[in-house]
C-alpha cells in the first residue's frame, strides 16, 4: 500500500489471519511496522521485571518467594533442595513467618534463576 492509499500516512487497520478461526497473525504497512521497531524501548539492564502471575500472586498476598516458586512450577521440596534449606525453612520465608536475609535470599534468587532484586519489594 503506498502513501497516496493511505491518506498521507494516516493509521490503517491491520490484516487479521486466523488460523482454526483465531486470531494467528496481524499484517500492517511495512512503513508502520519500521515505525514500531524504532519506537521500541530496549530493556534497561538494571530494569527489575515481574511477570504477570507473579505480580497477580503478590497482590493476592502471597510472597515473592512462593509466587516466583509457583510461577517456575517447583515444589517446595525442589526449590529447598536447590537452595540448600530446609522445606521447613523456605516454609516459614513463604508463609512470612521468618524474614530472609541476604544470604537466604542470594540462595534461593539463584536457586530459582533470578535476580536476587525480584524477591524484595
Amino acid at each position: 500500500m503506498n502513501e497516496e492509499n493511505n491518506h498521507w500516512g494516516a493509521h490503517t487497520d491491520p490484516q487479521i489471519i486466523t488460523q482454526n478461526g483465531r486470531p494467528a497473525f496481524a499484517v500492517i504497512p511495512w512503513d508502520e511496522y519500521q515505525e514500531l521497531i524504532r519506537n521500541q524501548v530496549e530493556p534497561d539492564e538494571a530494569d527489575v521485571w515481574f511477570p504477570n502471575e507473579v505480580v497477580k500472586a503478590n497482590v493476592r498476598g502471597e510472597s515473592l518467594i512462593r509466587a516466583w516458586r509457583e510461577y517456575f512450577k517447583l515444589t517446595r521440596a525442589e526449590l529447598a533442595a536447590k537452595a540448600g534449606m530446609t522445606q521447613s525453612d523456605l516454609a516459614r520465608l513463604e508463609n512470612g513467618d521468618a524474614n530472609p536475609n541476604k544470604a537466604e535470599l542470594t540462595k534461593l534468587a539463584e536457586a530459582i534463576g533470578i535476580d536476587i532484586e525480584q524477591l524484595t519489594d
